[in-house]
Formats: structure tokens, C-alpha cells, sequence
């Protein structure tokens, strides 16, 4: 199934590569999705490509509990976001991969990083989301796309956050 998602954030796609690539920031964001324990590795440098890396282990209270079977009590999430360098006018895009381990699921898409308007920007979350089991493949990416769709709005909730507490939005 296709899966788009975009995080609105009020901010210029520099300040928000800097945000991104922040190993503080995403461990507040891991932290904030509800992991029950997780691992953070960021590579690169916002000023070029940088490649964000997270597992963490979840709890399936999200997936319905006649699946629920299928994975057990914790899933194990690997994310691996590699963003490009940027454009000269601070846009960038990349490639986004979602693994389940334990679970036939996976994601992989693009991201795109891009200005809307003044101080402000979107980052754009696009691809394939797969289950790879005969009969509930339909259910289970229901399920998975439902609690990725949780997670970004829990993202878009912690970069607002860390956004105004850094002093990166816009003063009135």
C-alpha cells in the first residue's frame, strides 16, 4: 500500500537538516514514540549527506490483538533515513527504509526536505509500505501504517517542541 505522510515545520530547511541530523533530537523523538529501549547512530553532517539510523523495540498495543500473535509482545524497528546534500536553496531529499524484524513488513520510499514559505518547511515521508503474508498482508499493513502514521505525528509533535526551545522559529 502507498503511504504518504509530511510533517509541517516552522522553520527553513536549514535549521530543520540541523534538527534532523541532531543525535538529541532523535533520541527525543525515539523516546517520545513509546520504545521500550532503542539505539541512536547518526553519520554525516547536516552541512552534506547524513544518514540517521534508530532501532528501538516497541510495544505492539497498536497492532490488533487477532495479529498481534503474528509478532508477540515487542517489535523491533529499524529506520534508516539517508539524506542527500543539500540544494543551494536548502532543499534536500533522501531515501527512507522501515524494517520489522520478526514481522514479513517493510517500507522503503523518499523523503524530501523543502521550504514552504518563510521559515518555514515541510519534510515528506512517500513509498511503499509491504506485508509479505498471504492471507492478513492487507491487515497487517493497515496496522503498520496506522502506527507509522502515529509515530510522524508524535515527530511533528517533539520538532515543534525542540523547534522553539532551540530558538530555530520565527520571533513574531
Amino acid at each position: 500500500m502507498r503511504l504518504s505522510v509530511t510533517l509541517d515545520l516552522p522553520t527553513d530547511p536549514h535549521a530543520a537538516a540541523l534538527m534532523l541530523s541532531d543525535p538529541a533530537y532523535v533520541d527525543q523523538k525515539v523516546r517520545a514514540s513509546g520504545s521500550l529501549e532503542h539505539h541512536v547512530d547518526v553519520t554525516g553532517s547536516p552541512e552534506d549527506a547524513f544518514t540517521v539510523t534508530t532501532r528501538r523495540a516497541m510495544p505492539t498495543d497498536q497492532i490488533p490483538g487477532h495479529l498481534r500473535n503474528l509478532v508477540g509482545n515487542q517489535i523491533d524497528v529499524r529506520l534508516v533515513e539517508a539524506w542527500e546534500a543539500a540544494a543551494a536553496d536548502g532543499s534536500r531529499v533522501g531515501t527512507v527504509v522501515v524494517e520489522i524484524a520478526g514481522a514479513p513488513v517493510r517500507l522503503s520510499g523518499r523523503t524530501a526536505l523543502v521550504a514552504n514559505g518563510a521559515h518555514r518547511s515541510t519534510v515528506t515521508y512517500d513509498g511503499e509500505l509491504r506485508a509479505t503474508v498471504p492471507i492478513f498482508g492487507s491487515a497487517i499493513e493497515q496496522a503498520a501504517a496506522g502506527a507509522i502514521r502515529s509515530a510522524l505525528q508524535v515527530e511533528q509533535d517533539v520538532a515543534n517542541r525542540w523547534i522553539t526551545g532551540h530558538g530555530q522559529a520565527p520571533q513574531p
